[in-house]
């Protein structure tokens, strides 16, 4: 019972982060639009992790997004299978998808990317959201799983460390 609570615990953190996550990409535009000088603030905790490319992003009240299409259709589809989650796995199950599963949705936005990378065709803006979204569903299943089971398993750790036991 401990256990489901963590799990549960991990899913609502997660569930929370990604929402602010998300609202952080749209608030970056709007700043900007607001002629604030936050806005290089919230466009630069996005630019380790996405090209930021103008013509690559949505845009929003003028302005283009903090992250390009596809990170924007990864992020949504991350909230979109964190959504799911709770439906499609029992939060006592701490087991992963299997290896297939996951190879067989990110074939999309690896051949999509592979082909924009080697210039055989340039992807508009819709189906590299599409691709990111698709690939962005799968990954909660992985990271809440994963994250619950490094607190579940910290537990059981303590209750065997030599201390515990006489």
């Amino acid at each position: 019972m401990k256990n489901t609570r963590k799990i549960l615990l991990v899913y609502l953190l997660i569930l929370f982060g990604i929402i602010v996550w998300l609202g952080i990409i749209f608030l970056a535009p709007y700043l900007k639009s607001q002629s604030s000088g936050l806005q290089a603030f919230c466009y630069g905790i996005f630019s380790p992790l996405c090209h930021q490319n103008p013509t690559r992003s949505f845009i929003f009240l003028g302005y283009p997004l903090g992250v390009c299409a596809r990170c924007l259709g990864i992020y949504f589809g991350f909230l979109a299978g964190t959504g799911l989650y709770p439906f499609l796995r029992k939060f006592s199950n701490l087991t992963l998808p299997r290896a297939r599963i996951f190879i067989l949705i990110s074939l999309p936005i690896v051949i999509d990317a592979t082909g924009n990378f080697l210039r055989l065709w340039m992807t508009p803006n819709w189906p590299r959201f599409t691709t990111g979204f698709i690939w962005g569903t799968i990954l909660p299943f992985y990271f809440i799983t994963g994250l619950a089971d490094y607190f579940v398993r910290e537990k059981r750790t303590e209750d065997f460390s030599p201390e515990n036991i006489s």
